[in-house]
Formats: C-alpha cells, structure tokens, sequence
C-alpha cells in the first residue's frame, strides 16, 4: 500500500511539473507574462518550426502523462476491490450474518456434486410461510433426483397477505445453497443465455404438476419437458409430492432441506432467540398457536361467540375473496365436525382439563385476535403470564418486520419448536410443520388438541351433563396419544388429503426405535 501511495504521489507531481510547464509555454506564447530573450525576435522559420515541434512534444507527453495515470488509477481500484473481498466474502457467502458457526460451516463444507444437469427449474411457491416452506423442500429433492440445476424459488407475493418478502428476506439464501451443494446445483437466477434465449422466444413454459404425485410422475411427465424445454416454471408447489410410497433416499432429503438447509435469514434468527432468552429467562414456556385471526374465521365460517355484527363482517369477507370458494358455510356443522379453530374460551376449559401449570408462560403465536382482550379474557384470567411477541420486546425490534406477515410468522415458528410445550388450536400448515419439527428434535412435548372431542365435552360440562372432574377425567382421556408422542404415519391408499401429512411426521428421518404400531 506505501508503495502504491508512493506511486500515486510521484504521478501527481510529474502531472503538476508537466502542467505548470504548459501553463508557462502558453503564456510565452501568448506574450501575457514572460517575454521572449532579445535573441528571439523577430520569430524566424526556424524557431517557428521548433515552436511547434515542442507543441507536439508537448501533447505527446500529455497523452502519455494520462495513460500513466490511468494504468496507476486502475492498479489502485483493483487493489482496493481485492481487501474487499479478502474482509468480505465470508460474511457475503453467510447471508451478512458473519456468524462463527458460519464461518465454521463454510470452512467444512463438502464437495459439490458434478453431475451433468438435464436443465433448470424455476418455483413460484405459493401459500403462507409454512406451505411454502414444506414445498421448497419437496421441489429441493425433485430437482436432485431429476439431476437438473434448480432456481432460488420465489415466493408468494399476491396471497391474502400481501407479503412482499424474497426468498433472501426470510431465509438465509447462501446457507441454503451451500449447504445442499453435495446433492444439487442451486443458482439464484437463471444463466445470461438462458434468459436471452427466452426473451428471444418470448415464453416460457410454465405448469403446475399434479398435487400428490409420486417420483415416477416426474421422471415420465416432468423430466422430458426439461429436456425438451432447457428451462421449466412449476407454478404451484404446495402438497406436489406425495406423502407416502416415496423412495427413503428422497423423503431423507426432504428432513435435511426442512431441519438443516433452510435456516432463517441473520436477523429473524438473531430476534427469534432473543425472544426465547427472554421467555427461558422466566421459567418454562408454553406456544399457543391460536387460530383465532378474523382471516381464518371468515375462510372457515366458524362464529361461535361471535355477536351479529361480527358475524356479517365476517361474512362480508368471505364473499370479498373469490378464491375462497366456500361462501355457504353452516357454521354450527362444521363445528362439531372438529373443522373449526377452537375459540380462545374453549382453548381455556381444554388447558385446563388437561392441567397445564396456570403460572406456566403462555406465548401466543399468532395475529391479531379477533375480538381482542374480549375474546382473551377467559384465557387470561386462567393463565395470567400471557405474552406475545409485542409484549416482549421494544417496539423498535419489531418495526422491520411490520407489514410481513411471512417474516413475523418466522419469528413465532423459530419460539414454538424451541418451546417447552407446542399446543396449536388448529390443524394449519403451521402446526403441522412444527408439530414434525419437534419430532425431529427428539419428540419435543406437543398438545395436539382433539377439537372434535374438545367442543363435544365443552357443550355437554355447559349443559350440566358432567362435573368438572368428569369433564377434566374424560379430556385427559381423549388426548393419552395425543402429546406428540412417537407414532407412524397414517396412510390411506387413494385418499392423501385425510391421511398423516409427511412433514407432521417424518417417520422415516427418525430412529426406528422412536416408532410404534
């Protein structure tokens, strides 16, 4: 660097000399200044001649005095730019975290797998976080087994929630490319000549595979178009592989994608474990994911103790939405049919009857409840250390996450596997995913709340057709299996929506001696 400055200094002063030589030149010239020697006058030929043989030298130099400058200008950007990648690239390469754990990571990572790729494949994920979540990792392990080169996915933009997030903002994009590069080839964007190529067709071929298909499916259907097309665009990926019948080799990819490649971009990480400081630093912990949001009422009909006027808003809603399909929705039925999110007072008795600590800590994980503090007054009063994430931090830790939905939904995923207890009130893509995850985890304490049973034994205690020992004996009873203990997989030939979805219990990514009939 002393020399490059030394170099940089001796250019300015042999520009300054050569300049300050023209500048007297010019005005000899000019005769503004300095006057020519007596010998000098009158200008014969000859020294006209050698005037402007030194004119020429003169512009001579210069060109030569900027090409040197240049050449020194040039070597001192390329020297900067190379301290900048010598500070800089582990934490470029770690997401901008520049974690310990992931400078260790990137000094162990293992070989990258050379395999010739068919083509590339592009994913618009589509749902919430969740959803999206569980689809990345079945798109990760169709694209490995299709030797073809995958796409960075995008994520959903035009949901319900208007969430504008990328992919970068919710999940750490270098770990999760790195970290998968013994398996498959992951780029952030297409090739330069693939585009072009594209843009010069002007299409791209686009589809959405069948939802529940197996491997053979995208060997037979999905692979020759690759081949065919170089570049293909799936444009769904929730729930496009199948649960069951799946070879190991690919439901194993899909736990390491899920559990280990898809970590959280540095600052969710780095808010979510502050969150869990705080509530472990104040004894044990309970997430509650209630499913009481004014979205999920209307989608789903349910309105029980809600008031008339709140019963036409949520009705208007739903008729507000047409993707929503279901405008008719008997509201009593699909109660007891257990199709409803429990209300926050039916949570309350159920939490109750199974005694769950009234001083434990109750984090609840969700949105806005509908109805507010008077919907949560039962709850409250029965576990009166509920908290939230709003609650628990200054408001300034939350402000760049407000207005995304998939980033705050992040937060609350990160607290709820970490939790001593996991206790959701209804069967989301959220509960499912976690529920699988604390399994992983070593089949972490999780209350998988019976709501068919819940809001039977809950009318008939308000009817007066059993005591509260009667009611609390039989809600044990109804949830023995039910506190996420091991067990297998439900499997219904034919019929993979009312069956055990892969991801709420990845069987075959845990020991065999956490399994049982």
């Amino acid at each position: 660097m002393e020399q490059l400055n030394k170099q940089l200094e001796e250019g300015f002063l042999l520009h300054h000399h050569h300049e300050q030589r023209l500048i007297n030149h010019r005005e000899v010239a000019n005769g503004d200044k300095l006057e020519p020697p007596d010998d000098e006058k009158p200008y014969s030929k000859i020294k006209l001649m050698n005037k402007l043989h030194f004119i020429n030298t003169m512009k001579a130099e210069k060109k030569l005095r900027i090409a040197k400058l240049r050449d020194l200008a040039l070597q001192f950007i390329s020297m900067l730019l190379l301290l900048c990648v010598l500070f800089h690239w582990k934490p470029l390469r770690g997401g901008g975290g520049g974690d310990v754990a992931d400078s260790d990571f990137y000094k162990s990572l293992p070989p990258e797998r050379v395999y010739e790729s068919n083509g590339y494949l592009m994913i618009s994920s589509n749902g919430g976080l969740n959803q999206m979540r569980s689809g990345i990792c079945d798109m990760v392990a169709i694209a490995r087994y299709l030797n073809v080169t995958l796409i960075v996915p995008q994520l959903d933009n035009t949901s319900f929630w208007n969430d504008q997030s990328q992919f970068a903002d919710i999940f750490n994009v270098d770990y999760f490319i790195e970290s998968l590069r013994d398996e498959v080839k992951i780029l952030k964007q297409l090739p330069e000549d693939s585009k072009l190529k594209i843009a010069e067709s002007g299409s791209l071929y686009s589809m959405a595979p069948v939802s529940w298909s197996n491997m053979s499916y995208y060997y037979n259907k999905i692979l020759p178009r690759i081949k065919s097309f170089d570049v293909l665009h799936l444009t769904k990926s929730d729930a496009r592989l199948a649960n069951n019948g799946v070879p190991q080799e690919v439901q194993k990819l899909r736990c390491r994608v899920n559990y280990q490649a898809l970590r959280f971009a540095s600052p969710i990480e780095k808010l979510a474990k502050k969150i869990v400081r705080v509530l472990k630093r104040n004894g044990p912990f309970l997430v509650l994911h209630l499913r009481y949001e004014m979205d999920m009422l209307a989608f789903s009909g349910c309105n029980e103790g809600c008031s008339a006027e709140e019963i036409r808003e949520l009705t208007a809603m739903r008729y507000a939405y047409p993707w929503w399909k279901v405008k008719e929705i008997d509201s009593e039925k699909v109660r007891r049919e257990g199709l409803c999110p429990l209300t926050p007072e039916e949570t309350t008795m159920a939490l109750r009857a199974l005694d769950v600590d009234p001083k434990i800590q109750i984090y609840i994980a969700a949105g806005d409840i509908y109805g507010g503090e008077r919907r949560l007054a039962s709850l409250r009063e029965a576990f009166p250390r509920l908290v939230k994430k709003e609650t628990l931090l200054p408001e300034k830790d939350l402000t760049p996450f407000r207005n995304h939905s998939n980033q705050m939904a992040a937060l609350d995923y990160h607290v709820a596997v970490e939790a001593d207890i996991f206790a959701p009130t209804y069967g989301g893509n959220m509960a499912k995913v976690v529920e699988g995850h604390r399994r992983f985890l070593g089949h972490r304490k999780t209350i998988l709340l019976d709501r068919k049973a819940i809001v039977g034994l809950v009318d008939r205690y308000k009817n007066g057709d059993m005591s509260w020992d009667e009611f609390s004996t039989a809600m044990k009873e109804a949830h023995s299996d039910k506190m996420g203990q091991p067990t297998r997989r439900l499997e219904i030939a034919g019929k993979p929506k009312d069956e055990d979805y892969f991801y709420t219990n990845p069987q075959e990514c845990l020991p065999d001696h956490h399994l049982q009939d």
